[in-house]
């Protein structure tokens, strides 16, 4: 579900687990990841749930890939605005 869209990955994580709660001690990171950095915010909760207290060594890799995702998805939009 999180390749087809990461916010709607977000949603449902939010909706049937906890593990945002886990992983962001307030709603407002959040909030703020799911409107301007979703992959981000996702890998970072996804990777907190796997060490389970924090992320650690490779996982911030993962978290970095996504962030430069978000970036390169950022990019793209104002690419395609001046077009």
């Amino acid at each position: 579900m999180a390749l087809i869209s990461p916010r709607l990955a977000l949603f449902a994580m939010w909706l049937f687990s906890d593990l945002l709660g886990r992983a962001y001690e307030s709603w407002v990171l959040p909030l703020l990841g799911f409107f301007l950095l979703p992959w981000t915010t996702l890998a970072y909760a996804a990777m907190w749930g796997i060490s389970s207290d924090g992320v650690r060594d490779f996982e911030w890799f993962i978290v970095i890939l996504a962030f430069l995702v978000d970036l390169a998805a950022w990019a793209k939009r104002g690419e395609a605005r001046r077009d």
